[in-house]
């Protein structure tokens, strides 16, 4: 097995673990910010045309499975949209308030195993990167990234929310590859989702990496690609050791 000359990672059930602590409790963060609310609208109001905006688009789009939808949604302009149609408006930048719903809703923390494997990496020249489909910005993403893996030194963090595309379309993937300036033969792709990041890396070129210590499968989330095609993992202290086999 060739050493790769960089590997990309997914966001979220990869590098590192979310614990819900509640949407309702992201929205009540962000209306606290509010300076002008007429209707005194509340959470529990707003929720439900959140639901249906998010819904509405998905189904415009035309996506067979809403999990796998081809364009991704942004955090800032759905509520944006809700919000300033009720007439509420906030001391604060939109950019500001993401980062504020996203701590109040989900608590993370580092993966098992994961700031070992980004030590190696990086002790050894193999670049890393994050590619993401989320609806919150590559600066956010990144902000949490480096609260949570402090030193992590990715080489950039890429968010569906700014580029339009989402996994396992070939765009992001790319994307991915024309900032990493590599062959997709010389970068692993690693993920904890079979669709999104196992087959789209593999029909991108890269060698897929599936992390299946998180795996819950959802529905259409079936592997349809041989077993030979991808590197299967438990743990991240499994491809600690394969990295350290192609180095010796």
């Amino acid at each position: 097995m060739n050493l790769p000359e960089m590997v990309l990672f997914d966001y979220g059930n990869t590098i590192i673990t979310e614990e819900l602590i509640g949407f309702d409790k992201g929205n009540e963060a962000v209306l606290a910010y509010a300076v002008k609310n007429p209707r005194n609208i509340t959470v529990k109001e707003l929720q439900p045309e959140f639901d249906r905006l998010i819904g509405y688009i998905s189904d415009r789009m035309g996506a067979e499975n809403r999990n796998y939808q081809p364009f991704e949604l942004s955090w800032c302009s759905i509520n944006r949209y809700v919000y300033e149609s009720y007439g509420i408006y906030f001391d604060k930048t939109y950019e500001e308030l993401e980062r504020i719903y996203w701590d109040a809703a989900v608590k993370p923390y580092p993966a098992q195993g994961i700031e070992e494997l980004l030590c190696l990496l990086r002790e050894n020249g193999i670049g890393t990167g994050v590619v993401s489909n989320l609806m919150h910005s590559g600066k956010t993403l990144s902000d949490r990234i480096n609260r949570v893996l402090p030193g992590s030194s990715f080489e950039f963090v890429i968010s569906s929310c700014d580029y339009i595309f989402r996994k396992p379309e070939r765009e992001i993937f790319s994307l991915a590859l024309n900032k990493a300036g590599l062959k997709p033969e010389k970068v692993w792709f690693c993920g904890d989702n079979p669709v999104c990041d196992i087959e789209g890396a593999l029909s991108a070129g890269m060698t897929p990496v599936w992390y299946r210590k998180t795996f819950k499968e959802k529905p259409g989330m079936k592997m349809t690609i041989p077993s030979d095609k991808y590197i299967a993992l438990d743990s991240w202290a499994q491809l600690t050791e394969i990295i350290k086999g192609c180095l010796n």
